[in-house]
Parts: structure tokens; sequence; C-alpha cells
């Protein structure tokens, strides 16, 4: 189970055994405050009731010890060994035997970066316990869960595309994701919607703005600017994957749009269709006739070669690989030499 899935529905009350896999550090926070409320109920003693262990420190026989014990201030007592990947290879054969006997006051969890669910360890897990995957989210996933963390947790919805501009801008961090809708949060006050504009003003500073300053003057046919603006990002550290995924994000809609176009919708309908922001649609359809269809239906093509070329693909250093990639957008014609 996903950490986001067990968020919505905490439990392991009833469980002797939990297992909290993955590296991303913000959910398993939340997925250990969440399992010890159910554990211990909302008015647990924690500190009475819980005893934390460090897996390198401890062996098998000090864990079974603190399992036996049983807790003078409440039903249930919790015991966590923390950075356990080196305690469950060293006493993989007592954890399996536990499953079988487990304690019926003491709950185990154990804290692990990676877990291979094909193991008989894991196998047992599935049948007793409750095993919590806090590992990062991506695609769809991502944006679903910025949008429930935004209604549950403030009382605001979040629009896919603005979810999806948070991510593009702050990355996949869920710690700092979430910090960013909380900023966001109150950054709107009383309004009950985050919209893109929102996140555009918000997230990301000057370099966010710098970077739709950028887009713009491709679209506009603008290029000194677009590269003025490449420059300045780039002297200030901002990563050339990052810049192309922030492209991405803008020619990727209008990649769709020409398609949907060319299945006979009329053009400002196919923009809509395809996500560009209303305020945007007259922009963006003078960008592509201006273009033309040729090079228009080569968009996507040409954000894909663009992306492995940042990956290694291509023998020209960073900053020229996106000068070019910016002319091309912008319509401008690249030397005979750089395939286009």
């Amino acid at each position: 189970m996903h950490a986001t899935e067990f968020l919505k529905a905490p439990g392991g009350a009833d469980v002797p055994l939990i297992v909290v896999h993955g590296d991303e550090l913000a959910l398993k926070h939340a997925a250990f405050g969440a399992a010890m409320a159910a554990i211990l109920g909302a008015d647990g003693d924690e500190d009475l009731n819980r005893v934390r262990l460090r897996g390198p420190d401890c062996d098998w026989a000090r864990v079974r010890d603190e399992l036996a014990c049983v807790s003078m201030f409440g039903d249930r007592r919790l015991v966590i060994v923390e950075d356990a990947d080196s305690f469950i290879t060293d006493n993989r054969s007592q954890l399996e035997t536990y499953c079988d006997k487990p304690s019926k006051k003491s709950v185990l969890v154990l804290d692990v970066k990676s877990w291979r669910s094909n193991t008989r360890l894991a196998k047992r897990l599935d049948a007793m316990g409750l095993a919590i995957e806090c590992t990062e989210l991506a695609g769809p996933r991502l944006i679903a869960w910025l949008a429930d963390s935004a209604q549950s947790q403030h009382g605001k919805q979040l629009s896919r595309d603005a979810a999806a501009l948070i991510v593009e801008l702050a990355g996949t961090g869920l710690g700092l994701l979430e910090q960013e809708v909380a900023k966001l949060a109150a950054y709107v006050g009383d309004r009950p919607k985050i919209g893109v504009e929102d996140v555009r003003q918000l997230v990301g500073g000057w370099k966010a703005e710098t970077t739709w300053t950028m887009l713009d003057a491709v679209r506009d046919g603008d290029a000194d600017t677009a590269l003025a603006c490449l420059h300045k990002l780039l002297v200030a550290g901002e990563a050339a994957p990052k810049l192309l995924g922030g492209a991405g994000y803008v020619f990727r809609k209008l990649a769709v749009a020409t398609e949907l176009s060319r299945q006979g919708r009329p053009l400002p309908v196919a923009l809509k269709e395809a996500g560009v922001f209303p305020r945007d649609v007259d922009k963006a359809e003078r960008y592509l006739r201006r273009i033309r269809r040729p090079r228009a239906e080569r968009i996507l093509a040409r954000l894909v070669r663009a992306d492995a070329d940042l990956k290694g693909g291509s023998p020209l250093n960073d900053r020229l690989q996106m000068e070019l990639f910016l002319l091309w957008l912008a319509g401008v014609e690249t030397p005979p030499a750089v395939p286009g």
C-alpha cells in the first residue's frame, strides 16, 4: 500500500508488524504519525508507550525484550527500529519466526529504505501485517496527491493545471511541494481556489518569472529577449533540464492543439481543448500560424530529442543546446549543420 492511500484511511491498530519503506521523508513522517495515532489512540502518551531503537546498534534479543514488555500506561506498546535495513538482513530468520507468533500487546515497526516484496518475510508480512510504501510520486499520482493535500489540509481547490505547474517549478520533493501549497493557500486568502496565475505569481521567485518571460518571448518571435533570459537563468545556476521542463509544459500543449487542428477542429477551439490558458489563446494561435504547420507538427518530436540530447545524446554543451532549441521553437532557421 502506498503511503498516500494509507493516509486517506490510516490503520495499523490491529496488526503486530508494520514495515515503512522508501526514501520520501515527508511521506514517512506522515505515515509514522498516522500509524502511531491509530495504534496508541489520539490520547495515547507516545513517550511512555513508544520506544525507538537504531537498527545498526541493536540485535534481535534487545528488540524481542522490548516487544515482551507490557505498557503500564496503555493497551498497546510501539517498538520502532529505525534504519532497519541491516537489522532485517541480520535477523531475517528470527523475524520470519516472529511473524508466526507475534506479540499481542506490542507493535513492531521497521523503518527501511528498500523492501523486496518477493521474499519469504514479505509474504508473511502480507498475511499478518502492513507494508507502507513511501516512494516519490510522479505523473498523475503526484498531481492527484497535490490536489488532495490542498483540499484536506487547507480547504482549497487546486486545479490540475495549477498542480502541474507547481511540480514544473518546484520539483517532485513532497516536503517542498507541501510548503508551496501551504504558501499558496495563505496567499489566496478567502478565495476557495488556487489557480495557475497564483502559482505563477508565488512559486519559484524571479527565476520562474524570468522563465515565463523567456517562453513568452519564444512564442512571440523575440529571439533576443529569449536568449538574454536564458543567459540570466543559466548564470544564476538554473539547470538546463529544468528549463526544458518549463518549455515542455507550455509547448507540449501547442503540439496537442496542432494535432487536434489537423483532425478538423478550429484552431482556437483546439488550443482551449489542449489546455492553453484562455488569456494566451490568441497569442498561441498567432504563434502557430507564424511558424506554420510543418514546424508545429514537429514540436513534440523536437522536445523529446532535446531531452535526449541534454541527457548525453549531443556533444554540444547545455547552453548551446538550449539556445538552438529556443531558436527552433521561435521559428528561427538554424544552420544546416544543426538538424532541426
